[in-house]
């Protein structure tokens, strides 16, 4: 494994044994409802169709906000860079897996949203996982949108600008939800705490959607959609579930971990720590995977995992060297080397080869902890930092009074 760049822009296609599958579920038209985007196994296709890598030109606006730059500027900018690419995973294609599935649900990141985590997502599926991608609606996804009921005075007006989103009733009226940044004199700790108890338990209820889907009951998508929710009946091995996530994702995992039981094991993806209360870290009783980048971390967020440990409970570390904050995102793929690392999309490790060791040291962990029949222990290395990109633990050195 070299640390040469590609000139080769794309998100990779998964390199497991299924092709892979995507389809949009929202349930409840409101922000109290889930909406999540789902990866699975799926039936080979020879014309299949592509979604696009952001959805819509909001979510380049929520962007715009969120990076704190101008939304007519940026939205050519980020159209230039982004608009052209897709997602590697087939839309609404038809599912098929020869085994029951385990199952992962996944958290996006501070200012992401669901699409932007697909070469993570696409991996698993193509490895026999149904993933689970939450949008989160606690304000921290830069943007996403619910519905609301059409008023009389509109229905009576006649039709309204089309949707980004088409939902499959005619009343139904877009309303986007941006990025809420703190406000001067705001604690960080209560805003984000507050966020991630209401990011933990959407996570619980796309779970609990599962369940229903699973067995067979009727799915109400708000959104059009040609996929068959039926053909997911009985086919989840719903004794081997998984919570990932990235960054405030990452401390998602461990208030979900704490919240829901059915959740065998975690696996944080350069976690911050900040929203956490670490009144709960005694509740945890699942295993955890920390996989860091190598230029992230400080010596306080460290502390704060490390008051995780467990003499009984596996908690395992490794960092990606020459990997940054954002190498587990899509964006890391889709720009060259000197915008990529002028806006710290990328580090100075090739983007394919730290997603790699990420992926695989993944599936191992899952295997382990999941108690799967595959061959992903053939990785098991990599849980211990075996390789010449990768540290077992942390390159961040602590002091003996923070630990």
């Amino acid at each position: 494994m070299g640390n040469q760049c590609s000139n080769n822009l794309g998100i990779p296609p998964a390199k497991g044994p299924y092709p892979v599958g995507c389809t949009d579920l929202m349930v409840d038209h409101t922000t109290k409802g889930t909406f999540f985007r789902l990866y699975y196994p799926c039936q080979k296709r020879e014309t299949g169709d592509r979604p696009d890598w952001i959805p819509c030109r909001e979510y380049f606006n929520g962007l715009a906000d969120f990076m704190k730059i101008n939304r007519s500027i940026s939205e050519k900018i980020f159209n230039y860079l982004f608009g052209s690419f897709k997602i590697p995973a087939d839309l609404d294609a038809p599912f098929k897996s020869h085994d029951k599935c385990p199952v992962v649900v996944f958290s996006h990141g501070l200012g992401a949203f669901r699409t932007l985590y697909s070469a993570v997502c696409a991996e698993m599926a193509s490895n026999g996982f149904i993933v689970a991608s939450v949008e989160h609606r606690d304000q921290s996804a830069s943007a996403t949108f619910s519905y609301r009921e059409m008023s009389d005075a509109e229905k009576a007006a006649g039709p309204l600008p089309k949707p980004s989103s088409l939902p499959a009733s005619d009343t139904l009226v877009e309303e986007w939800m941006y990025y809420r940044a703190l406000v001067h004199g705001e604690s960080e700790f209560e805003v984000r705490n507050k966020q991630v108890q209401q990011r933990a338990a959407e996570c619980v209820r796309a779970l609990d959607k599962l369940f229903e889907i699973n067995a067979g009951m009727q799915v109400d998508n708000v959104l059009k959609s040609q996929f068959d929710w039926t053909t997911l009946e009985n086919t989840m091995d719903l004794c081997r579930i998984a919570a990932v996530g990235h960054s405030f994702g990452g401390a998602t995992v461990i208030q979900s971990l704490c919240q829901e039981v059915r959740f065998k094991c975690g696996i944080a993806l350069d976690v911050w720590m900040t929203p956490l209360d670490e009144e709960i870290f005694p509740k945890v009783k699942q295993p955890i995977f920390f996989i860091n980048s190598e230029k992230f971390h400080w010596a306080g967020n460290i502390s704060q995992i490390k008051k995780l440990d467990s003499a009984g409970i596996q908690r395992k570390m490794i960092t990606i060297r020459g990997a940054v904050h954002q190498s587990f995102p899509d964006f890391t793929f889709l720009t060259g080397n000197w915008i990529g690392k002028m806006m710290k999309l990328k580090g100075e490790i090739d983007p394919a080869v730290a997603m790699d060791l990420s992926n695989r040291a993944s599936l191992a962990f899952l295997q382990r902890h999941l108690g799967l029949n595959k061959d992903f222990n053939q990785w098991d290395p990599l849980i211990e930092g075996k390789d010449g990109n990768l540290m077992p633990g942390t390159n961040i050195t602590l002091l003996q009074s923070s630990i």
